[in-house]
C-alpha cells in the first residue's frame, strides 16, 4: 500500500475536517494510507550537511508522495529532493502563489488579462498610478484578502500605507466586479467551472457570501483554459477569471491550494475520487 503525507497547518486542519475525512476515505478506498501531518509538527532542514526531515522532533523517512494543503513552495521543494512525489509541485506552487510572477508567466501564451502593474509597496507615492478606479492586491493574499477597490485619494492613502503586503499588483477594473468564474482542472482535465457571484462586494469569493451556480463553458473559453493546461504540469488547481463587460473571460488567477466547496455545491461530481486517480496513476509513470 502506498503512504501520503496530507499536509495542513493545525488552523486550516480544524476548519476543513470534513474536506479531509473525504480525501483519506477516498484514499483508502483505492488502497492508498493518507496520514494528516501538521505542519507545526514537522520540521525540514540541513542537518550535519544532510537533509533532513523530522516529524515531532524525531526522524523520519519520507512517505511515497505530499499533497501539500499549505503556501509554501519551499516545502514542496524539500520533499520533491527527498524522493516525494509532491502534489501540486514545487513549481506550480511557486507559479501560483504570487500573483505578479502569475500573470507575467501566463501573459506569454497570450490569454487576455486586464491591464496589470507590479510595484513595491516603499515605491507607492501619494499620487495614484492609475485613474481611479483601480484593484491593488497583494501578491501573495489568497480568499479575497489584501484586495482592495481603490476609488479615492482616501482610499489610496489608507490602502498604500496598511498594506500588509510588500509585493503588490494593480490593475485596471473594466470588469464586471463580483463576479468570477473558477475553472477547476486536475492535470490535463477540466473538470468543472462554477460562476461566483458577490452582489454586496466587488469580490466574488464564496466565503465572503458570494454564491455559486454551476458554468456551463463554450467552446471559446475551453480553448482558453486547455491553452494554459497544456503548457503546465497541474495535478489539482482552481483557475479564475474575470468578465469584461461582454462576458468575455480575462485571466485573473491560479489556486493551487484549491478548495471545493462551490463544486460540490453545484454538481455531482467526486472531485477528490477523480484527484485519487490522478495520484494513482501519476505514482505508476
Amino acid at each position: 500500500m502506498q503512504t501520503g503525507w496530507l499536509i495542513y497547518n493545525k488552523i486550516d486542519a480544524k476548519q476543513n475536517k470534513s474536506y479531509i475525512d473525504w480525501f483519506q476515505k477516498e484514499a483508502e478506498q483505492q488502497n492508498i494510507c493518507l496520514k494528516l501531518i501538521l505542519r507545526e509538527h514537522l520540521m525540514i532542514g540541513i542537518m550535519n550537511n544532510e537533509r533532513k526531515i523530522l516529524y515531532k522532533q524525531s526522524p523520519v523517512n519520507p512517505p511515497d508522495f505530499a499533497v501539500i494543503r499549505t503556501i509554501e513552495p519551499m516545502l514542496n521543494k524539500f520533499l520533491e529532493t527527498q524522493g516525494v512525489r509532491v502534489f501540486n509541485s514545487s513549481n506550480v506552487s511557486h507559479l501560483c502563489n504570487h500573483k505578479a510572477i502569475t500573470h507575467y508567466e501566463i501573459s506569454k501564451l497570450n490569454i487576455p488579462m486586464v491591464d496589470t502593474y507590479f510595484f513595491k509597496k516603499k515605491d507607492l507615492t501619494e499620487s495614484p498610478p492609475l485613474p481611479y478606479p483601480f484593484i491593488m492586491k497583494g501578491s501573495n493574499g489568497r480568499s479575497g484578502k489584501q484586495v482592495y477597490l481603490i476609488q479615492s485619494d482616501d482610499d489610496w492613502n489608507q490602502h498604500r500605507i496598511n498594506t500588509r503586503s510588500d509585493d503588490l499588483l494593480i490593475q485596471t477594473c473594466n470588469v464586471q466586479l463580483g463576479i468570477d468564474i473558477r475553472v477547476f482542472v486536475i492535470g490535463k482535465e477540466i473538470i468543472g467551472a462554477v460562476k461566483r457571484e458577490n452582489k454586496q462586494d466587488f469580490r466574488a469569493n464564496f466565503k465572503l457570501g458570494g454564491t455559486a451556480k454551476w458554468y456551463p463553458l463554450n467552446q471559446q473559453e475551453a480553448v482558453i483554459i486547455h491553452k494554459i493546461i497544456q503548457n503546465y504540469h497541474f495535478d489539482l488547481v482552481g483557475i479564475d477569471f474575470l468578465l469584461d463587460k461582454d462576458g468575455n473571460f480575462l485571466f485573473n488567477e491560479i489556486e493551487d491550494v484549491v478548495g471545493s466547496r462551490t463544486l460540490s455545491a453545484t454538481s455531482n461530481i467526486n472531485l477528490l475520487h477523480k484527484y485519487v486517480l490522478h495520484i494513482k496513476n501519476e505514482l505508476t509513470k
